[in-house]
Formats: C-alpha cells, sequence, structure tokens
C-alpha cells in the first residue's frame, strides 16, 4: 500500500526546507507521485507526496520513523495511549559539552564520518550491494556491514531528533554525530563481580582488625577464596579483578576515609581527616584570650641534678600565646612541668612586658591546668581541698574571669600554640647541634639518631641556662619582630606579633599585688592534727591552738621554700594559728621543703651505707673461700670470746639397736626415773597446802 506524507515532512526526510521541497515539486512533478486532499474546515487543499517517490534517504529515515510510530502508539509525539516507551539510546540523555571535552578526538571523527554516512544515503542507483562494498572499503577500509551499522545508526538518530523536537520544541542535531561514536564505557560497574561477592569484599577490606594490620589484597584474595569454597560459589573474579574493584572504591567511590577511619582509629581520623575550620580572631580585644600549652624540645642540654650529676635531657617549654597577636607570653623552660611552674609562668605573663591580666584562658586538658587547685572546680573528686581561694582556683584569683578546656586528644582546637610550637622546631631547634628530629613524627626518617650521651661527655651540649638565654634572644629579636603569616590571613594593620600587640585595641585589667600572689604559690593540702601536733616529713608541728582539734583533719598552707611554719586553717577557712617545728628553728630560721627532704635523704642514705660497711665487716672470711678455717666451734676453730660453754637442748640422739640395752639398761634406769618424779611429786603437794594454808 502506497504510503504518503504531507510537503512538510516530505521536507523533513530529505533534510531541505519546505521551500526548497516545494520548488522541487514544481519543477519536477514527474519525479514524485502526489495526491491532493481537500480541507474539511474549508481553506487551502493539503498536497501530500508519495513516499516511495523520495530519495532513499528520506525512504530509510520514514522506515525509522514508522518503527518509533509503532513503538509510541501512533505518533511521534507519544501522545497516543502508547504500551510503553521506547527504549532511549545513550546518547539521547548525553550531555554534548561533557563528551566534547572527554571524548574530543572521537567527536570530530564523528562528524566526518557523518558526511560518508549521508554521502552512501544518497546512492539510489544500480547494485546498492555491491556499491556498499566499495563505498566502505574506500571511505572506511571495511566491509558493507561496517556502513550499513553506521547508516541504521544514523537514521535512528535522525528519529529521535524529529521526535525530541515535536516533544520539546528544540533541535537536537548533536545527536546525528553522537550515534557514530563509540559509547563510553561505564566505570564502576564489575559486571563479572556478583553483588553478594563484593558485599564478601568490602567485609574483609574495611574490617577493622584487618585494616589495622595493614592487610593486604593477597590476604584478602585468600580469605575470598575460603568464603567461596564454604558458600559453593562456583565462579570468583579473578585477583587483579578484585584490585581493581579495591582502588574503585577507594578512589572513585571516595572510601579512602572511612578506611582511614578503620585502620588508624577515631582519634587519627579526626586529626588528620575530618574537616575542620579556621578561627577568625580579628574581632578579638588583645589578651582577651589566651592559649596556654607545653610543648618538649627537639634537641638535648645538659642538666644538673640536685644531687650534683650531670645528665642530657629535652627541656619543656611552659607558655601562653596570645590569639589576637600571637605574641608568646610568660614562656618557663624547665625539666618536667609542674603546677608551681605554671603558676610561675602565669605570674610572669602578669608583670612582665608585654603583659598583663588576660580575660578568658583557653587551656590544655592536662593535669596541671585542670587541677582543682588552678580551676576552682573538680577534675577528680578529692576531698579536703575547698577551703581558702581553692574555691575559685588559682586562675580566678589572680583576676582571669573564666577558663576554658580544649577537648582530650583534639589538637587542632588549640591550633595557634600547636602552629607555634612547629615554628619553634623548624626556626629555632634545628640550628641546635644536639636537635634529633621531630618528637611527633610519624615517620622513622624524621628522628635523627645521634650519640647525645658522647655529646654529654665531650661538654658539646647546652646548658639549660644557656639555652635559655638563645631561646629568648630568638624570641624577643626575632619571633615578635617578623612577619606572621596568621596576622596577615587575618588582614591585619600590623602584621608583627609585636606591633601588633602594642597597637591594637586592648583589654585591661589591674594586676593583683605580687604579695597577694606570692601567697597563692603557698602549696596546700588536708592532715590530721594528733595529740603530738601535725606530724608533716617526720618533724612535728605544734601551737596551742591546735589543742581543740585533735583528731580533726584540717588543712594547711606553706611555703616550700620556708618549712618551719605551717599556716592552719578549718574546714571553713578560717585560720587557726601558725604551727612551727621546734626543732628545724634550732637549725635555722628558715629550711625549705627541698632541703629538709634532701636532709631525710641524706640520714637515710648515711644509714645504709654504715649498715651495708658494719655488715660487711662482719662477714666471717672464711667465706671467701672454703678451705679456710675461722671462728667457729669446730675442732680446729679459734673462739674469739672466752665464755662457757651452754648445753645443747632438745639434742636429738638415735637408740642403739641392741636387744640387751633396750631391755637391761632402760628398764633400770626407768625405775630410777619413776623413784625421782615421785619424790618431786610429794613435794610439790607439800607447797601447795601451805600456799592453801596461807591463803585462808
Amino acid at each position: 500500500m502506497a504510503e504518503y506524507v504531507t510537503l512538510s515532512e516530505a521536507a523533513e526526510l530529505e533534510g531541505v526546507k519546505y521551500k526548497t521541497m516545494a520548488q522541487r515539486l514544481s519543477r519536477k512533478p514527474q519525479d514524485f507521485t502526489t495526491k491532493t486532499v481537500k480541507a474539511e474546515a474549508g481553506g487551502k487543499d493539503t498536497v501530500l507526496v508519495n513516499v516511495a517517490s523520495l530519495s532513499k534517504q528520506a525512504r530509510n529515515a520514514w522506515k525509522e520513523r514508522q518503527k518509533l510510530r509503532e513503538l509510541s502508539g501512533g505518533n511521534l509525539s507519544g501522545e497516543a495511549e502508547a504500551p510503553a516507551e521506547p527504549e532511549r539510546p545513550w546518547y539521547v540523555d548525553c550531555d554534548v559539552d561533557w563528551f566534547i571535552e572527554n571524548y574530543k578526538d572521537r567527536y570530530y571523527r564523528a562528524i566526518e564520518l557523518g558526511n560518508v554516512v549521508r554521502e552512501f544515503l544518497q546512492y539510489d542507483e544500480g547494485d546498492r550491494t555491491k556499491f556498499a562494498e566499495e563505498f566502505a572499503r574506500k571511505h572506511l577500509g571495511r566491509g558493507q556491514r561496517t556502513i550499513y551499522r553506521y547508516t541504521k545508526a544514523y537514521l535512528e538518530a535522525c528519529a529521535w531528533v524529529d521526535k525530541m523536537a515535536k516533544e520539546g520544541g528544540v533541535s537536537l542535531e548533536f545527536m546525528k554525530v553522537l550515534c557514530l561514536c563509540r559509547k563510553p564505557k561505564e566505570t564502576g560497574t564489575f559486571p563479572s563481580i556478583r553483588p553478594e561477592v563484593k558485599q564478601v569484599i568490602k567485609n574483609i577490606w574495611f574490617n577493622e582488625d584487618f585494616a589495622r594490620n595493614q592487610g593486604t589484597g593477597e590476604m584478602l584474595y585468600e580469605k575470598l577464596n575460603l568464603v567461596a569454597n564454604m558458600n559453593k560459589w562456583e565462579k570468583i573474579p579473578s585477583y587483579q579483578t578484585v584490585m581493581r574493584y579495591i582502588n574503585y572504591l577507594m578512589e572513585d567511590e571516595n572510601m579512602r576515609n572511612a578506611y582511614f577511619l578503620a585502620s588508624k582509629g577515631m582519634r587519627e581520623y579526626k586529626n588528620r581527616a575530618m574537616v575542620k575550620g579556621s578561627r577568625d580572631t580579628s574581632g578579638l580585644q588583645v589578651m582577651q584570650i589566651v592559649m596556654g600549652d607545653e610543648h618538649t624540645f627537639d634537641c638535648w642540654v645538659s642538666y644538673r641534678q640536685p644531687n650534683g650529676k650531670v645528665t642530657a635531657i629535652k627541656p619543656k617549654l611552659v607558655a601562653w600565646v596570645d590569639m589576637r597577636s600571637r605574641v608568646i607570653l610568660g614562656d618557663m623552660i624547665c625539666k618536667d612541668a609542674n603546677s608551681d611552674i605554671l603558676k610561675q609562668s602565669l605570674l610572669k605573663m602578669i608583670y612582665s612586658e608585654p603583659g598583663g591580666v588576660p580575660e578568658f584562658l583557653y587551656i590544655d586538658n592536662g593535669k596541671d591546668y585542670t587541677a582543682k587547685t588552678m580551676t576552682g572546680r573538680d577534675r577528680n573528686d578529692r576531698s579536703g581541698m575547698d577551703f581558702d581561694n581553692e574555691t575559685k582556683g588559682f586562675y580566678k584569683s589572680i583576676g582571669i574571669r573564666d577558663d576554658h578546656r580544649a577537648l582530650p586528644y583534639e589538637p587542632w582546637s588549640k591550633g595557634q600554640i600547636e602552629r607555634f610550637f612547629g615554628t619553634v622546631c623548624n626556626r629555632f631547634t634545628r640550628w641546635m647541634k644536639s636537635y634529633t628530629g621531630t618528637l611527633t613524627g610519624s615517620k622513622t626518617s624524621d628522628k635523627i639518631d645521634k650519640d647525645i650521651k658522647r655529646m654529654l661527655e665531650k661538654g658539646e651540649l647546652l646548658t639549660m641556662e644557656e639555652f635559655y638565654e638563645k631561646w629568648h634572644a630568638w624570641l624577643t629579636d626575632v619571633y615578635l619582630h617578623t612577619n606572621h603569616a596568621g596576622l596577615k590571613k587575618m588582614g591585619e594593620t600590623y602584621t608583627k606579633p609585636y606591633d601588633c600587640f602594642v597597637n591594637e585595641d586592648r583589654y585591661r585589667k589591674a594586676a593583683p599585688p605580687k604579695s597577694y600572689c606570692t601567697m597563692l604559690m603557698m602549696k596546700s593540702d588536708n592532715v590530721l592534727a594528733r595529740n603530738i601536733g601535725i606530724v608533716r616529713n617526720g618533724y612535728e608541728y605544734r601551737a596551742d591552738e591546735l589543742c581543740d582539734y585533735i583528731g580533726r583533719k584540717v588543712d594547711i598552707k606553706y611555703d616550700p621554700d620556708d618549712m618551719a611554719v605551717l599556716y592552719v586553717f578549718d574546714r571553713n577557712g578560717k585560720r587557726i594559728c601558725e604551727a612551727r617545728c621546734q626543732e628545724l628553728l634550732q637549725v635555722a630560721p628558715k629550711v625549705s621543703q627541698k632541703a629538709l627532704e634532701e636532709h631525710l635523704k641524706m640520714q637515710k642514705r648515711q644509714q645504709k651505707r654504715d649498715r651495708e660497711r658494719l655488715e660487711e665487716a662482719r662477714r666471717p672470711f672464711e667465706e671467701i673461700n672454703d678451705e679456710y678455717i675461722g671462728f667457729s666451734d669446730t675442732a680446729g676453730g679459734i673462739d674469739l670470746m672466752v665464755e662457757a660453754k651452754k648445753p645443747e637442748p632438745g639434742k636429738v640422739i638415735a637408740l642403739p639397736a641392741d636387744r640387751t640395752y633396750q631391755q637391761g639398761f632402760r628398764a633400770e634406769k626407768r625405775d630410777d626415773e619413776e623413784a625421782e618424779s615421785s619424790y618431786i611429786g610429794k613435794r610439790g603437794e607439800a607447797a601447795l597446802k601451805r600456799l592453801r594454808a596461807m591463803g585462808s
């Protein structure tokens, strides 16, 4: 049956404009079979063109449209009651810009191939099969099946272009090019790996214990084979395919951080992989918030112990940084930091220049910073310490409004001072000959092997005092007057720490009297008042006022540099008395706790030494060699002192086995023993009678 289309549709099939198609029809009417249909509503008649009279290209396009029309339920717009949407080729939903960007060579080769296909479609005479073979060999270097495949794809794309144009009113001519391109390979599908196998691979690779031990691909594949045998799977993917799938999960599926969490744990994950934010410090005042922490230098110095012995140590720095200006305040270098060093550091920050009383403290989570004596809050419940200024803590006692504690194991929360410690390592400590590498370095190569013991013996290490001089010179002359990257980032007017500290708006508060701070530096304790006074370090402290508190606990304060006096307080913080140690006062008016402890240790060392000498002197010399004979009671021995020989009590003897001795001599002796025992019994009874008479 003859198929007719409208003149406009014929123009679309031929790939020309409507006016061009009308001119062809008027110039060569003999080449086209047409018919005229009168309009039902009146008006101009409609001219229809027989599809068979159109070109080969147009007829092929008509066939593709018919296929889509059948799948769509009657027309290209899909408005009829269609059973289902025809399967959409990949290029219909492809982003042409993305394709050109990633596959530029394919796209431009497809443009040239489109010209070849259109030329082939124009052929409509002679043996088409023979022409197709010759044409394909000439232009493509392949057989006719290839040109037929390209032609079919091109005509299908033309049909989809018309369909999409009718549905959306937009021409998508680029699909006629994309249809001649090879479909991009879909990544991440891994069709050879079944879903259950994929899940087993994930279960093994992301297992916490497996990841912590840094399990390898070989280990994973070994376990995968065991699971496959247990579940009787006929086939599992190759080792190379499994490793490609693992690499796809880590890179394309963005599971590298998840693996890091499984292998390193939450603490390391938070430190290295978790997203963090930057603090805007430009809105703070100078000395409004200071941040404190301790740092161990990455070099060695010589240190003289209290007993005079010289050893090599890594010194520790206790310091505070002003968050607005990045100025370092209250720097103290010591062997081991403690609460006393921390208090001295705060007082140095308050009374030195530059310095002052800060409004808030941002402190480390260490026990020295968070002790109740410092914060006024319980870190751990300890009874008997709630008196005097400790109820509000040392920080508030010196005028600081409040403190904030950094979260444990989260150094980025106090990033400013941590970054400063990194600056100290890179710009100061590395210049020391005794530098041995970053203490917290994660790689073995970060450590530097040096013979510190030999350097100490040769005197190549700086002393603590010399090291502090070098440190103070670098801090005051270099760091405070060098442009700071953090200040530049915040857009500060003054980019040098000291200039920013001096010139920017500042929080000001009067410092407390030094005498008051000296009193705050005293140590505190809770002790029992005995009937002999307060016992401290083996000494007795007495005062008349203590008599009322015998058997009860009291609070004391004392100066570690003057152990002659204890200041005693009751549980309400009311001062009771000053208890004094008379024995210490007879020696000197002031005896420090350190000196007192050293004195007691010296006494114990002396006693131990003399006891050892005495034991050595008393050791029998025959112990040196068994051949020697010394002072003993054996034959040939020498009695050191003349004394009476004592009988040997309870001496064990062996009874003779002779029957004559047992029956004869033993029997006679038994009679004598019985006679003697009866005599003693009679005498005892007589003595008891006399005693009873005296008692009555």
